[in-house]
C-alpha cells in the first residue's frame, strides 16, 4: 500500500510538471501548422499571380504594340496611343477572360521602356513612370506587392516584357503592373477557426508593417508598425520562429512565423500567452484532484482487500482438514485471479485426482471380482455402421527371419507407429495391431456426409502415398524396405467392451471381409468391397479397377476394386 501511494504520489509530480510542456507542446505544433499551411497557401498565390501576369507579358501581340511604340516619336505618342488602345484593350480582355474574373483583376498598366503608359484600364495617361519605384524593380525582375487604398490595400503584380525570341541578359521593352483586390489573401488570413478567443493569423512586409487587418486595432493595414523578435529573425537573419515573445500591442503571445523573405513578407500565427497557460491550469488542477481520489480509494481499497484475503485462506485450511479426514469430495472454487487462486485451482486439482484414483482402484477390483466370476467381454445390445479398415506388412516372415529379435521389434514399432500417426491425423479410431497388421475404424460413418466419407478414403490412399516417407524411417535405421496392403470395408460392426482395457473391440462378418479382401490386394495399394465402391463411385477424384477373382465372388460373393487417385495430364486434366 505504502508503495503504491509512493508511485502515485511520484506519478501525479511528474505529470503535473509535464502538463505545461505537453500542453505547450502541442498549442506550438498547432501554430506550427498553421503557420506553415497558410504560408505555403500564400505563397502558392503569390506565385500564380505573378504567372498570370506573365501570361499576359508574353503576348505575342502585347510585345509587338510595345515594340512597335517604343519606337514612336514622343511628339506623335499621344496620337498612337488612341488608335492602339482598342488593339491593346482586345488583348488585356482576351486575357480577363482566359484567367477569369475572380482573381480581382481591377487595372493594368503597360509602359514602355522609357517609362511612358501606353495603356491602362482607367484611361488614357501621360503621367511618366521612369523614376517611378515599381518601374524600375519592374525591369528586372517579377514580384508582388501592396500599396494602400480606400478599402485597405491592393496587390502590385508586376512583370518585364521581352520580345519573343528574347536571350538571357537581353534588356527588356516594358514592364505590365497590375492591380487586383485582395479577397483571397483576407480569406486565408482572416479564417480564425482553431486559434481560440485571440488568436490571429497576419502578414508583415520589409519595411515592418502590417499589411492584413489586425483583430485587436482597428485601420491597421500600413498603419501598425510589427517590430518583434519573428519579424526581425526572419528579415535580418532568414529565419522562422516559435516561441514566447511580445507582439505588437505589448502583450506576451505564443508564436510561430512563416518567413517568404524572397517575396517580402512574414506570415505570423499568435494566440495570447494567458489563452494557452489557461488549459495547462486547469490539466494540473485536475490532476491534483485526482490524484487525491485515487490515493483515497486505494486506501479503501486496501483496507477492503485486507479483510477479504482472510476468507480464501480460511476457505482452504477447512477445506484440507476435510481432505485428511477422506473427504475427497471437497472443492475449494475459489476464482480468484491471484496467488491465492492459483493455490486454489492446485489444490482442486489435487483433490480430483485423489478422487479419481481412489474410483480408478475401485474399478480394478471390480474388473478382479468380475475375472474371478469369467467374464472377460461384454458386448453391447446396439450395431454401428462402421468403416473398417487393416493394413498388413507383406512378406514379413520372410522379412523377419533375417533379422534379429531387436531389429524385428524395431520394425513391428516404425511401422505400425507410421500407419497410426496416420488414422489418429484423419480423426481415426486405432482398434488394435494383430501381429505385424494394424486394424482401425471410423465409427458411425453417415453416407450422406460428402466430407467425412472423403477423409476415410483420403486416410487409407496417404498411407499408400506414404511409402517414400517410410522408406526413409527404415533405411535411417538400417532395417529392410517392406511393402504392405490396406483393405477397407463398410457394414455393421457390434461393439465388444473389454473390462481389462477402455479401447473397445469390434466384431462382425464387416471385420471378417476386411481381413479376407487385404490377401488379396496388391503391394503397396488399397482395395475396398462392394459397399465402399457404392459409396465413392461418383467422386470424380478416384479411379475405381474391379479386380477379377472368380473363386472369391463364387465362394463368398465378394465384388473387390483396386483404388487410386486419378492422374492429371500437363494440360491440368484427368488423363484415364
Amino acid at each position: 500500500m505504502i508503495v503504491s501511494v509512493i508511485g502515485l504520489t511520484i506519478t501525479g509530480f511528474f505529470s503535473f510538471n509535464y502538463a505545461d510542456q505537453i500542453l505547450k507542446q502541442r498549442t506550438g505544433d498547432q501554430l506550427f501548422g498553421e503557420s506553415t499551411v497558410r504560408g505555403e497557401t500564400l505563397r502558392l498565390l503569390f506565385e500564380s499571380r505573378i504567372e498570370q501576369n506573365q501570361i499576359l507579358a508574353n503576348d505575342p501581340m502585347i510585345q509587338f504594340l510595345i515594340t512597335e511604340m517604343n519606337n514612336v516619336p514622343e511628339i506623335q505618342l499621344k496620337a498612337v496611343k488612341e488608335e492602339k488602345r482598342r488593339d491593346f484593350l482586345i488583348q488585356v480582355q482576351a486575357f480577363q477572360k482566359l484567367i477569369g474574373f475572380s482573381i480581382g483583376f481591377e487595372d493594368v498598366k503597360i509602359i514602355g521602356k522609357n517609362g511612358s503608359i501606353f495603356f491602362s484600364l482607367s484611361g488614357i495617361s501621360n503621367q511618366d513612370y521612369s523614376q517611378d519605384e515599381y518601374f524600375q524593380r519592374g525591369l528586372k525582375e517579377s514580384f508582388v506587392d501592396f500599396e494602400p487604398s480606400e478599402s485597405g490595400k491592393k496587390m502590385i503584380v508586376v512583370s518585364p516584357v521581352y520580345v519573343s525570341d528574347s536571350k538571357i541578359g537581353d534588356e527588356p521593352i516594358g514592364v505590365i503592373i497590375s492591380r487586383m483586390r485582395t479577397s483571397a489573401i483576407d480569406n486565408i488570413l482572416l479564417n480564425r477557426s482553431g486559434l481560440g478567443e485571440t488568436g490571429e493569423v497576419y502578414i508583415v512586409n520589409d519595411d515592418f508593417v502590417m499589411l492584413s487587418e489586425s483583430r485587436f486595432f482597428e485601420n491597421a493595414v500600413f498603419q501598425q508598425r510589427v517590430d518583434t523578435l519573428a519579424v526581425q529573425k526572419c528579415f535580418n537573419q532568414g529565419e522562422e520562429n516559435l516561441g514566447f515573445y511580445p507582439d505588437y500591442r505589448g502583450i506576451p503571445i505564443y508564436g510561430s512565423s512563416y518567413c517568404a523573405k524572397d517575396l517580402g513578407i512574414v506570415l505570423l500565427a499568435e494566440i495570447d500567452e494567458g489563452e494557452v497557460e489557461k488549459p495547462i491550469e486547469i490539466l494540473q488542477d485536475r490532476i491534483m484532484l485526482t490524484g487525491i481520489a485515487i490515493t483515497a480509494v486505494m486506501g479503501i481499497v486496501a483496507f477492503v482487500m485486507s479483510k477479504s484475503l482472510s476468507r480464501p485462506l480460511i476457505k482452504l485450511k477447512s477445506a484440507a482438514n476435510k481432505i485428511a479426514d477422506g473427504n475427497f469430495d471437497v472443492r475449494t472454487n475459489i476464482r480468484t485471479r491471484d496467488e491465492i487462486g492459483e493455490l486454489s485451482n492446485a489444490f482442486d486439482s489435487m483433490a480430483q485426482k485423489l478422487q479419481e484414483s481412489l474410483i480408478e482402484i475401485k474399478e480394478k477390483e471390480e474388473v478382479i471380482k468380475q475375472l474371478e466370476g469369467d467374464t472377460l467381454l461384454k458386448f453391447s445390445q446396439h450395431v454401428e455402421n462402421d468403416c473398417v479398415g487393416v493394413i498388413d506388412m507383406a512378406d514379413s516372415t520372410r522379412i523377419s527371419s533375417k533379422l534379429s529379435d531387436e531389429d524385428i521389434t524395431k520394425l513391428y514399432e516404425i511401422f505400425l507407429n507410421f500407419m497410426a500417426k496416420i488414422v489418429l491425423k484423419h480423426k481415426g479410431e486405432v482398434i488394435k495391431n494383430i501381429g505385424d497388421a494394424l486394424m482401425f475404424r471410423f465409427a458411425n460413418v453417415d453416407t450422406n456426409d460428402s466430407t467425412s466419407v472423403q477423409n476415410i478414403l483420403e486416410c487409407c490412399l496417404s498411407m499408400v502415398e506414404s511409402y517414400g516417407r517410410l522408406q526413409e524411417q527404415l533405411q535411417k535405421e538400417d532395417l529392410p524396405r517392406l511393402d504392405y496392403k490396406i483393405s477397407l470395408t463398410y457394414g455393421p460392426v457390434k461393439v465388444a467392451e473389454s473390462i481389462t482395457s477402455k479401447i473397445s473391440d469390434i466384431f462382425g462378418p464387416t471385420v471378417n471381409r476386411c481381413f479376407k479382401i487385404n490377401s488379396l490386394c496388391p503391394k503397396n495399394s488399397l482395395v475396398v468391397d462392394q459397399n465402399i465402391y457404392n459409396i465413392f463411385k461418383d467422386f470424380s477424384e478416384y479411379e475405381f479397377t474391379e479386380l477379377c477373382i472368380i473363386e472369391l465372388k463364387q465362394k463368398y460373393g465378394y465384388n473387390i476394386f483396386e483404388v487410386r487417385r486419378k492422374k492429371l495430364d500437363d494440360f491440368g486434366t484427368e488423363s484415364s
